[in-house]
């Protein structure tokens, strides 16, 4: 069993996982974006969370609004951005089944574990 409390106060960060899956948090600034062209989890889904905040996620091509309280499901080889395109942080919670980040937070290749 694994127990913590979330913070926001970093532009990305791995809160704990295991073998099966993972959690993170992102902030985005104003004006900020995270992804892009080239974005992609090759080997996991990721699950994001709108805590605060609001922008645009753009996956293969198509945008969403994002706000408080939104899910959104990026599924495995997606192509994503998540943009913030207001005057405050966008704060969301990440899910990644499974993990999509080693320790040193850089992205795992597809099929392999931390």
């Amino acid at each position: 069993m694994k127990f913590m409390t979330v913070v926001y106060n970093a532009e990305f960060e791995v809160l704990m996982g295991n073998a099966r899956a993972q959690a993170a948090v992102m902030v985005i600034p104003p004006g900020g974006r995270e992804g892009g062209k080239g974005n992609r989890h090759k080997g996991a889904d990721q699950w994001l969370y709108v805590v605060e905040g609001n922008g645009r996620a753009t996956v293969n091509g198509k945008v969403y609004r994002l706000g408080p309280d939104v899910l959104l499901l990026i599924e495995q080889g997606d192509v994503h951005e998540v943009a913030n395109d207001s005057d405050a942080p966008l704060k969301t919670l990440n899910f990644y089944a499974p993990p999509a980040y080693a320790e040193d937070e850089e992205a795992l290749p597809a099929g392999r574990s931390k």
